[in-house]
């Protein structure tokens, strides 16, 4: 993964116009010099701007990062909580005690779980590469889909209808025959990687048009609000062949398990734990490598890059279709727990609120991506059983106030607590 920003380089070295070669005071009268012994242009990252190492707005970001020590701490204190604690107390402890976790907060959880790889996904693209996309809940959507389609060819005759090929909404569409689309999702292998491959051939096509086109800042924004919005849009027909308005339900089974059957749940549930862990490791692996530096670099002065030979549509669509592909994955992961998919998981509402996620729990921080994924959803958990009417105020009342009073989100203020009592923070940030 080190040597992956080296191959996003533009190609041979570029010489810069004459306007920003002239010397400035202070710099190396040899630094434009041919070098005899190493031709090669320098594919280190970017020398620092601000005052302490990196860039003016990248050390302030990253400096809101815990170290890599307390990173790797609190993963292994996450996977002992949620791949041991959490199981332990619903399977061992007696539901008379006040420590047992019910079932259905197994569910619960194995839900926020998801969304914190929804988060993660977001993290790398926005917080990290500085591309704010809208349209993260339609690859969210497309990994649901494609678990869900494989789900409901397991039903067979099963159904309501009883037609061992079709599912129950196209019996009762009239459909005739199964869309070719729908053909190889009998078998759950090709389910599972279409549900990583279509979102990420939509975020390559997508992105490779927009990012060539030097398409930036609300503009893109804008574009992928409207990429969501049209699948949405389309997903709501009839003759699409997904079920139009209801989506695909009424599940029975996964590989042969019975979704209604607690261990099922319980298995779904560590089975999202675990690969949160892994997304997390990948991310972490990105940000932390020579192709992360030049990501932070894209992201805080994207025309400087270009002009050292970078290539910043390449970097940007490289972590445009990784994030689209975590995102599946999430998508792949929850719907067996939630039993629905239906077009509004294409909302561009939903895609937003995936933004404010991350801006809560602190962009550029991997770990407040997860921070605010859970805190943001178990608000909205407890808020629309309490107060179903305010939560949606709520909502923009906590966007707005993290946007004007912690702008580096809930990790960037214990940075600062963590500061001012003289605690040292050690190692790049996470």
């Amino acid at each position: 993964m080190g040597h992956l920003g080296r191959r996003l380089v533009a190609g041979p070295r570029q010489q810069a116009p004459g306007t920003l070669c002239r010397r400035h005071a202070g710099q190396d009268p040899g630094a434009r010099l041919h070098h005899l012994v190493h031709p090669k242009t320098s594919t280190r990252s970017l020398r620092p701007e601000g005052p302490h190492g990196g860039s003016v707005t990248g050390a302030a970001m990253i400096s809101s990062t815990v170290g890599a020590r307390p990173v790797l701490l609190g993963l292994g204190l996450g996977a002992l909580v949620f791949l041991v604690l959490v199981p332990a107390l619903n399977l061992l402890v007696p539901e008379t005690s006040v420590f047992h976790v019910p079932n259905y907060v197994i569910t619960v959880l194995g839900k926020y779980l998801c969304y914190a790889i929804l988060a993660l996904a977001m993290d790398l693209v926005w917080g990290y590469c500085g591309v704010l996309s809208l349209g993260h809940g339609a690859f969210f959507a497309l990994g649901g889909y494609a678990i869900g389609m494989t789900m409901m060819r397991a039903i067979g005759a099963r159904g309501v209808y009883g037609n061992p090929d079709l599912p129950d909404f196209m019996v009762f569409l009239n459909w005739s025959e199964l869309p070719w689309y729908w053909l190889g999702f009998d078998h759950f292998w090709f389910a599972a990687l279409m549900a990583l491959v279509v979102p990420g051939v939509l975020a390559f096509v997508f992105g490779g048009l927009a990012f060539r086109s030097r398409i930036t800042g609300v503009y893109l924004s804008i574009i992928t609000q409207a990429m969501t919005f049209a699948l949405m849009l389309a997903f709501f027909r009839n003759e699409m062949g997904f079920g139009g308005n209801n989506g695909l339900t009424d599940f029975k089974d996964i590989l042969g398990f019975d979704l209604a059957r607690p261990e099922t749940k319980m298995g779904l549930y560590l089975v999202s734990a675990v690969a949160l862990g892994l997304a997390f490791l990948v991310a972490r692996l990105v940000v932390r490598s020579k192709l992360g530096r030049v990501m932070v670099a894209v992201r805080d002065a994207e025309s400087r890059v270009r002009f050292l030979g970078y290539s910043p549509a390449r970097v940007k669509l490289f972590v445009f279709v990784l994030s689209a592909v975590m995102a599946g994955l999430a998508g792949a992961l929850y719907v067996p727990q939630v039993g629905i998919i239906n077009p509004s998981e294409f909302s561009p509402a939903n895609s937003i609120e995936i933004a404010i996620w991350v801006a809560v729990g602190g962009r550029g921080t991997l770990v407040g991506a997860l921070v605010g994924a859970f805190a943001v959803n178990g608000a909205k958990t407890w808020l629309t059983g309490a107060a179903p009417d305010l939560w949606l105020f709520f909502l923009g009342a906590l966007f707005i106030a993290v946007t004007l009073g912690m702008p580096r989100g809930i990790v960037g203020v214990w940075s600062d607590v963590r500061r001012r009592f003289g605690v040292k923070e050690s190692g790049h940030g996470a």
